[in-house]
């Protein structure tokens, strides 16, 4: 049960900074380095999503 929660907590989390980081792209483009960390920020949280899943 905890898993489950967590685990939706981190996918919700991954769904608003793909948000935030597309955002971020279409003003700044997306080699800028703020979209490069929030892109990292994002490999971040996959993987640890990656994690509780496996």
């Amino acid at each position: 049960m905890k898993n489950t929660i967590k685990k939706n907590l981190m996918l919700f989390r991954i769904k608003v900074k793909r948000i935030a980081m597309y955002k971020k792209a279409g003003h700044l483009g997306f080699t800028h380095p703020s979209v490069v960390k929030c892109s990292q920020e994002l490999d971040n949280l996959l993987n640890k999503v990656q994690g509780i899943c496996s």
